[in-house]
């Protein structure tokens, strides 16, 4: 996801580059970093509270290639297929959400 990301990110107008272009790195980066982080957390609330942040990311991600795609800077087909990437990634976090917020 964040190299596939920062791949279509490089076809973006100049313009975006320190707009929208740079919130989309962020996001991408941000919901690998906060599943890392969890897993250096001692409890299992503290684990699922990284991970809700990562759920996070993952939605503002989903957002971003949104407006990306209103604003016609990929296409349909991109879309769809990062959609379903986002989609795979937020039903894995939930899972192991859901294992930690059992344990809790």
């Amino acid at each position: 996801m964040v190299k596939s990301t920062y791949l279509i990110l490089n076809q973006f107008p100049k313009v975006e580059q320190f707009a929208l272009c740079d919130q989309m790195r962020r996001a991408v980066i941000s919901i690998s970093s906060n599943i890392a982080e969890s897993c250096g957390r001692s409890s299992n609330k503290e684990k699922s509270h990284f991970l809700d942040f990562a759920l996070g990311s993952a939605m503002e991600l989903y957002s971003q290639y949104t407006l990306a795609l209103d604003l016609e800077y990929i296409t349909k087909e991109f879309f769809d297929a990062v959609a379903l990437d986002i989609k795979e990634i937020s039903r894995m976090i939930s899972g192991l959400k859901k294992n930690y917020d059992l344990k809790s």
